[in-house]
């Protein structure tokens, strides 16, 4: 039999919240068949007897695969049962390429969550035409990393009414008060995405030549350049460069947008919002201490060993507890600039502002297991809608047709729009 949907690394902390996401969400996903898929049985049925009776719901007859990324058979065994896989097998640059090979050579669509700038461009180096040839989807970053700024620049220029030329995106993350004693001990965000930025930091060099091969083109003639701006205020509050894979993510979604459609890129530039500037001191502190060790291996050990330490406790190993996870909204503001519908966009200068803002609660885990299943159902319900080739995407440039946006908004996600 072959499944709608099988999760990989299901009994892991963002597999199982996908598990959840999926069997809570019964009506929404009714017809949908999925399968779970790892390498112990033994921790899949517990994992499948427990949300059993955590949500009243009955799913301990749900498929057991058993895969293991050290046996590519198995993998390519597990790809065959499913029509999209959701990789939950972190970190990805150490587990994922041969689940993507294994996807391409079972020619089943494969999405994931990883926010690793190096595996995502690599897997888009090595394996793009034959993604294409195969007319399999391979879609990263389908989480928190980076479906809010990369379908949120899409929303907005879809919005936009004009010609957009640029977005600058402010991060501010928030939880409620009688939480924030809890937070500062459990963290807000996921260990995972901390892993990718320590990794991030160490492979810098790396990514740099990453990037010159997947933008080759000359940008020179989309003007004006939207500079990066460093320490500055956002409505009252200090701002400083977020470091994530979201500008890259957007850029690479703006330059398949142009090869495909013939549009203008959109340039993008994300920040984060911090409360003081003395945060904004220790963040630029901390930054550098994190660049420097990540460059040693003992140095790594420390920062994936401590991330309370160097995360100004946003991270801490065991991740944030439930109630935290639950009483935690983001909110990405964005604020697009550009020329009305007609203006010359060579002899103007874009004043045209229009605001968007993308808001939930939960970001490490509630909205990332959300988006990964919405993004998983857009393929399975709306390929007429996607690129007519396959090919490794990003988000955008996968669904930007689609109604991805929509489910999301349908499920407690907003994307507001703000003239």
């Amino acid at each position: 039999m072959q499944f709608d949907i099988v999760i990989f690394g299901a009994s892991g902390f963002t597999g199982k919240k996908v598990v959840e996401e999926i069997s809570r969400g019964r009506a929404k996903y009714a017809g949908v068949t999925w399968a779970v898929a790892g390498r112990s049985e033994a921790k899949l049925q517990s994992l499948l007897s427990d949300i059993s009776a955590k949500y009243g719901v009955d799913i301990s007859g749900i498929k057991i695969i058993i895969a293991d990324v050290s046996d590519q058979s198995s993998l390519t065994s597990m790809c065959r049962q499913a029509k999209v896989l959701l990789n939950c097998c972190g970190p990805y640059r150490l587990y994922g390429e041969p689940v993507v090979r294994a996807a391409l050579e079972a020619k089943t669509h494969y999405v994931d969550i990883t926010g690793e700038e190096d595996f995502m461009g690599t897997m888009q180096i090595k394996y793009d035409n034959e993604a294409r040839q195969a007319g399999i989807y391979v879609i990263s970053a389908c989480g928190f990393d980076s479906i809010p700024n990369d379908m949120g620049v899409i929303f907005l220029e879809k919005n936009f009414q004009g010609t957009l030329h640029s977005v600058e995106s402010y991060l501010s993350l928030s939880t409620v008060k009688e939480y924030q004693k809890e937070a500062r001990k459990s963290g807000v965000l996921n260990f995972g995405t901390w892993e990718s930025l320590v990794y991030v930091f160490a492979n810098f060099t790396e990514i740099l030549k990453l990037r010159s091969k997947l933008y080759p083109k000359n940008e020179s003639t989309y003007k004006p350049k939207l500079k990066q701006r460093y320490i500055h205020k956002q409505n009252g509050k200090w701002a400083v460069p977020l470091v994530s894979p979201d500008g890259s993510i957007v850029k690479r979604t703006q330059h398949r947008l142009l090869e495909t459609n013939n549009k203008r890129p959109v340039q993008f530039q994300p920040y984060i919002v911090l409360p003081s500037i003395s945060y904004v001191f220790l963040l630029g502190i901390i930054t550098m201490f994190v660049g420097i060790l990540s460059k040693f291996k003992y140095g790594r050990a420390l920062l994936l060993n401590k991330p309370e330490w160097f995360s100004l406790g946003l991270v801490s190993k065991q991740g944030p507890t439930q109630a935290v996870m639950d009483n935690t909204c983001f909110t990405f503001e964005m604020f697009g600039r550009g020329w009305d519908m007609g203006q010359d966009t060579e002899a103007s200068e874009p004043k045209k502002t229009v605001i968007a803002k993308v808001s939930a609660m939960d970001p490490a885990y509630g909205f990332t297991s959300l988006a990964l299943v919405q993004s998983a159902i857009a393929i399975l319900k709306e390929k007429h809608k996607m690129p007519s080739t396959g090919g490794v995407f990003t988000s955008g440039a996968a669904f930007w047709k689609t109604s991805l946006v929509a489910k999301l908004q349908e499920n407690n996600v907003k994307f507001e729009i703000f003239y």
